[in-house]
């Protein structure tokens, strides 16, 4: 088996439209952009890894790490299309998934949409036993109450149970027991215990995140499973790696026993993608900018670093208001994400109004322009008809479009219901997703705290790069980067992930009365565990441990990140942790509480491999030759509201510091990047395509 540190290394991404795949070797990129395949995904997989290992030569054997992100995970939550899972809780508190945190996320609205648990009420099971808050057992695990489930498991055709019992973050003794009871009678039906997926406090995100767990193991696991035996069936023989939610890369065998970490793992690639080309260029902060063919993504990066958070939802089901979802207590990279990719459904509602997605064509029919028998217009039909998409090389020439199909359903769905012509209404459905992607993004920096209008933007998808010069005028911006290999920019990001575990456990502790050597002893358990899943993933790898605190003043309803030392704690420390906790709680609310005793209620231990070292910023982009365009295609501009001709480039043609004026289009294999007219573009030194708004243009 080649070396992983040296040899080729091969990443896919499936999304909801495509699959993408980088291979790098011997300093090169080889990229290849399929159709994705919802009803066998590995199909998808296998064609595309076929045709990267085809065009740069390299054999299946020689390859040195493989590995994966995928939304499979995601979109069976979304469309709920997992197994049909029954849940497992203590005696009288079966609704308590259902009953969520008793609050209205929308006040005034009477008829708002609660997304319905993934165990319904006839499938969720009650058994005898009671644990307190410190895993004391108050009542004993009646054996007979668990046994009286048996039956029931084969009366409903169960496929996977989930186990959210009170208080198994404190003592998982009661889950193992049922989980042993269970095994007796159905040895190979998954099991997913809350001790293990989510061992934390709250009990309502507590059971919601094991039932997501238990709702897509089966499925996951499959189609991991699946893929993992085609591989080696073609001959591969490397590590498999999988990307999580939280930016890090974990095993084959962890990723199918706890697939709820999977969510999100494809736009976590991107992100670490952004991450990376900022820390090169020396830019402090950031907004990636992450637009396939059903999902728009953007992420607010800062120092180098992604928001982070252990507690999102998914499948909002009311105007993506939060609350609305199915809440998920994982690692997982912050980010806003609607229903805005090349393939969102373009729509006239009941008030008239042009709307775009969250419905979207997918991959299978696809929109109008693919010609595979698609009727609905899309964003990607719109763009063709703007001229930003040249039909011939659209995805590297792997999908050959129909600029015909695109225009008669544009004209016939939009256009005559909108009294505009067909390139006008290309034009209203490629500003509606483009206004509806910059509110997000204001609303999400507001949220945060962060001024959107300061930072600049990393573009990067197969539709990014189509609409990032748009979002940018929309949002201020005077700065875009489109870094190499933007078209398939997730997988690219997969390859420069580290290979990271994170454990969490609750364990309440006041400051006041601080036991060291409690903390010690579960911290050390903690690390164990999360050093055994990355050295399978990394034998032999130096790696970086990293510890935090969850903390809060007593008698508050939520906690703070509070960093702890990478070293053993002893009694002296408490000081330390208070002024810790002070720091960040002032960074946070601009002061602290006087007389108010902290609280620890979570730990946190992720260890990762060691990144490697960036390369010192180079920002090479003025001091080259202006180029002139070879030839020109003609393109519709929002700031002359009419067709211009613009400047056609090969992105393979141009060099470092080569300066373009705007409008023009940059070409490569699996984007287009469009330059507006108060845009114009160069070349740095990376070779990354840097957009800067002209003087004096708005």
């Amino acid at each position: 088996m080649t070396d992983a540190s040296s040899g080729p290394r091969l990443s896919v991404d499936i999304g909801g439209t495509f699959t993408d795949v980088v291979l790098e070797h011997g300093g090169q990129q080889t990229t290849a952009k399929v159709l994705t395949t919802p009803s066998a995904p590995e199909k998808g997989v296998m064609d595309g890894v076929g045709r990267a290992l085809e065009e740069s030569g390299v054999a299946a054997s020689e390859i040195a790490l493989l590995i994966h992100g995928t939304t499979l995970a995601t979109n069976a939550i979304i469309e709920r299309k997992g197994a049909k899972i029954a849940l497992i809780t203590t005696e009288g508190h079966r609704d308590a998934v259902e009953m969520a945190l008793e609050n209205r996320f929308e006040q005034y609205d009477i008829n708002i949409d609660r997304p319905s648990p993934l165990a319904p009420r006839q499938l969720r099971w009650s058994v005898r036993e009671r644990l307190n808050a410190q895993g004391e057992a108050l009542l004993a695990l009646d054996d007979a109450s668990v046994e009286a489930i048996l039956p029931l498991i084969q009366k409903h055709k169960i496929e996977a149970i989930a186990v959210g019992l009170l208080h198994a973050y404190a003592n998982p003794a009661h889950e193992l027991r049922v989980q042993e009871i269970i095994r007796q009678a159905y040895p190979d039906l998954p099991i997913s215990l809350s001790c293990d997926v989510c061992p934390e406090i709250r009990e309502y995100e507590r059971q919601s995140t094991t039932c997501a767990n238990a709702y897509v193991q089966p499925r996951m696991a499959g189609y991991l499973r699946e893929l993992d035996q085609s591989l080696k069936s073609q001959g591969f023989g490397c590590p498999f790696l999988l990307m999580t939610s939280g930016g890090g890369l974990t095993t084959l065998e962890n990723a199918m026993r706890y697939p709820i970490r999977l969510v999100e793992s494809g736009p976590a690639g991107g992100a670490i993608l952004a991450a990376e080309v900022a820390k090169e260029l020396g830019l402090n902060s950031v907004v990636s900018y992450d637009m396939g063919g059903t999902t728009a993504k953007l992420c607010l990066i800062d120092d180098g670093a992604p928001l982070a958070t252990r507690t999102f939802e998914v499948a909002r089901a009311y105007r993506n208001m939060k609350g609305s979802g199915v809440p998920v207590r994982i690692p997982a990279i912050e980010m806003v994400e609607i229903g805005a990719g090349g393939g969102s459904i373009a729509s006239i509602d009941s008030m008239g109004r042009l709307a775009v997605g969250p419905q979207s064509a997918g991959s299978d029919p696809g929109p109008a322009c693919y010609d595979l028998g698609g009727a609905e217009p899309t964003v990607t039909d719109a763009d063709v008809m703007l001229g930003k998409i040249d039909p011939a090389l659209f995805a590297g020439g792997n999908v050959k479009l129909s600029p015909d199909k695109a225009g008669a359903v544009v004209e016939a769905k939009i256009g005559g219901a909108m009294g505009l012509s067909a390139p006008l209404a290309a034009y209203a459905v490629a500003e509606i997703v483009d206004e509806n992607m910059a509110n997000a993004a204001r609303v999400h920096a507001i949220e945060w705290g962060k001024d959107i209008s300061e930072r600049a933007m990393i573009a990067f998808g197969g539709a990014a790069p189509l609409h990032a010069a748009r979002l940018a005028e929309k949002l201020g911006l005077d700065r875009v980067i489109v870094p190499s290999g933007a078209g398939v920019g997730s997988a690219v990001g997969f390859l420069r992930a580290p290979i990271s575990y994170e454990v969490v456990r609750s364990r309440y502790m006041r400051l006041d009365g601080f036991d060291a050597a409690g903390a010690n002893e579960l911290l050390d358990t903690m690390s164990d565990e999360a050093r055994t899943v990355v050295k399978s993933g990394a034998p032999g790898a130096e790696l970086d441990e990293t510890r935090v605190a969850y903390m809060r003043y007593v008698g508050q309803g939520h906690e703070i990140t509070t960093p702890l030392p990478d070293r053993p704690l002893t009694p002296k420390d408490a000081p330390m942790l208070r002024e810790a906790f002070d720091t960040a709680y002032r960074s946070l609310y601009g002061q602290t509480v006087p007389n108010m005793e902290p609280e620890i209620l979570s730990w946190t231990v992720t260890v990762s491999t060691k990144p490697a070292a960036t390369a010192a910023a180079d920002n090479q982009t003025v001091d080259g030759t202006l180029r002139k365009p070879t030839a020109t295609r003609s393109v519709f501009d929002p700031a002359k509201q009419d067709f211009v001709d613009a400047g056609l480039f090969q992105r393979m043609d141009l060099a470092v510091g080569d300066r373009i004026n705007g409008p023009a289009l940059i070409v490569e294999s699996q984007t287009t990047t469009v330059v507006t007219s108060i845009f114009d573009a160069a070349i740095d030194g990376r070779g990354y395509i840097i957009l800067t708004r002209k003087q004096g243009a708005s």
